[in-house]
């Protein structure tokens, strides 16, 4: 196969199956993105957001938490560490993810 039938045929995913090109590529990895990442799946647990592979809205409340647990050890690890915009980032999203826990659980 040459170089370029080999680009273009995508590569092999997980249990063999075939991944295209077509799909978006993926956001670059930094602190940023990992904490929106964790950002949605607190939302989603909320039940503020639907779950992007069922399409659902559904609350789990237990998961939330422990979502918006690992923020804050996040937060508390990482205090020093992290440029203004980071730490006011962070610091913002725990604030509301945990003004809107309280709601649901309140």
């Amino acid at each position: 196969m040459t170089d370029e039938k080999r680009e273009s045929a995508g590569t092999e995913g997980p249990g063999g199956h075939q991944e295209s090109e077509a799909r978006s590529p993926l956001p670059t990895i930094n602190f940023a993105t990992f904490i929106f990442s964790l950002n949605s799946s607190a939302l989603v647990q909320l039940g503020m957001m639907e779950d992007p592979t069922s399409g659902e809205q559904a609350k789990n409340l237990p998961l939330a938490k422990q979502t918006i647990d690992l923020l804050s050890m996040l937060e508390e690890k990482t205090r020093g560490n992290l440029d203004a915009d980071e730490a006011a980032m962070l610091k913002n999203i725990l604030y509301d993810l945990r003004i809107h826990y309280v709601k649901e659980t309140g």
